[in-house]
């Protein structure tokens, strides 16, 4: 078992963190840090499994910070439909097939649809009779809610 140091371990909960599998981690962590560590190395620090029921507090909150970073980017949450999601299996896909001129120019058209929102639904909300929606501060709001109630109590 490789001896990690701080940064390795950190770059390795952060992964898990986004749902990446223990056996991605190895390869990154080979490609990164030129370091050969067993998936079974890298499950110990995912606090979700039982490998990692021993992993110390700092790694723990620092794996659902990372998580919760990760769910909460403005994009859905769906692993599949998640566009980061997308976009990184493609880029590796890319890749894969750089030398298979067709299939990359597929893939990069499809990588450009996604980040230009080709796929998006789109719906454009307007205020009664098609014309824009009305913003009113705060105060103006609290004084029709009095006006209103005013006129409820006189009834």
């Amino acid at each position: 078992m490789a001896r990690l140091k701080k940064t390795e371990k950190v770059f390795i909960v952060r992964s898990l963190a986004q749902f990446m599998t223990p056996t991605e981690v190895v390869k990154d962590i080979k490609e990164k840090f030129n370091i050969d560590v067993s998936p079974q190395q890298v499950e110990t620090y995912d606090p979700t499994k039982v490998a990692g029921a021993d992993l110390s507090q700092e790694f723990v909150d620092l794996f659902n910070d990372a998580r919760q970073k990760y769910i909460a980017q403005p994009i859905y949450n769906i692993e599949g439909a998640n566009d980061i999601v997308q976009l990184k299996i493609l880029s590796d896909l890319l890749i894969k097939k750089k030398n298979n001129t067709r299939d990359a120019i597929k893939l990069s058209d499809q990588i450009q649809k996604i980040i230009k929102g080709f796929y998006e639904k789109k719906i454009e909300i307007t205020g009664k009779n098609g014309e824009p929606l009305i913003s009113i501060s705060d105060d103006e709001l609290d004084k029709r809610i009095k006006d209103a109630e005013a006129k409820a109590k006189q009834k």
